[in-house]
């Protein structure tokens, strides 16, 4: 509504560009990361916060200072025992269509990886494990299907995480 009078008084050009300038400097632009890590199984591997609920692909955000793929390398160990090995397979950058801590997601499929077996996962972390496509545990979250659905089915992409 603020947005309709404003546009009748400013031009809607003048407007964008005010806005988009606010935003950029009151909210710094934030980059998540998230791994679909794949088993010689077929398995994926998911993980259960304590502090929200459902299963989730492991991953997490990108720290100052860091690279995308060392923040995933780092989401992996922390988050899922998991070391990666080789090359990532990218594959998306999705955009969120509301408000959240993360701005835009990068997907990697990860395929050549080891299993760190004496460390434990943060804290953070209620529980992990690997599942097949066709038996994800109740509570999997829709971003967390639509990326396997995606990648697995082939289904088109959507470019909103």
């Amino acid at each position: 509504m603020l947005a309709n009078r404003l546009s009748s008084l400013i031009p809607e050009a003048l407007l964008r560009r005010v806005l988009h300038t606010y935003w950029r400097f009151s909210r710094g632009l934030t980059v998540g990361v998230r791994a679909v890590v794949v088993d010689s199984e077929n398995r994926v591997c998911l993980i259960r916060h304590t502090y929200i609920s459902g299963w989730h692909l492991p991953g997490g955000g990108v720290e100052a200072g860091e690279t995308v793929v060392e923040a995933l390398e780092r989401e992996l160990r922390e988050e899922a025992c998991i070391e990666a090995a080789g090359v990532l397979e990218l594959h998306g950058i999705f955009f969120n269509a509301r408000i959240s801590r993360r701005d835009h997601v990068l997907v990697y499929v990860v395929q050549n990886f080891r299993q760190l077996g004496t460390k434990q996962p943060d804290r953070e972390i209620a529980e992990t494990g690997f599942f097949a496509l066709d038996a994800l545990p109740e509570g999997t979250s829709i971003a967390t299907r639509r990326r396997l659905a995606e990648i697995f089915e082939r289904t088109p992409r959507i470019q909103m995480w």
